[in-house]
């Protein structure tokens, strides 16, 4: 029974002290209440760009290195009809997504790539 104890006031201070150092990132942060993102240099660039075609919460949710944004990017313009951006504009975006929404190392890990994966069943019917 101490030990029930003892573990269950290790994960209360464990999940406490977790709240505590989010809370302590969040507050040093500024947000844009309208769009959730950081207000740092370069966010109005990418809140007028990639608000135009999807909610700002797809580029808020996901973390990614530089390289991950520059292939999401590419990816959009070669499928999904986005525009070409000046050099510039693309760097500037760039920066501040890798920066701000970056990979983090303390949360889950991240997706398995594809060869590792087992393979998916069969949609056709066994009734043959």
């Amino acid at each position: 029974m101490a030990t029930l104890r003892y573990a269950i006031a290790l994960l209360s201070l464990t999940v406490g002290l977790s709240a505590a150092a989010q809370a302590d990132s969040d507050q040093q942060l500024d947000v844009d209440p309208d769009s959730g993102l950081v207000m740092a240099e370069g966010w109005e660039t990418v809140k007028a760009n990639c608000s135009v075609c999807h909610s700002i919460s797809l580029a808020t949710q996901n973390r990614g290195n530089r390289k991950y944004w520059a292939d999401t990017i590419q990816w959009m313009q070669e499928t999904q009809g986005l525009w070409p951006f000046a050099p510039e504009m693309e760097a500037t975006i760039l920066d501040y997504l890798a920066e701000h929404y970056g990979p983090r190392e303390n949360t889950r890990r991240s997706n398995l790539p594809p060869h590792l994966m087992p393979q998916a069943p069969s949609t056709e019917s066994d009734a043959g």
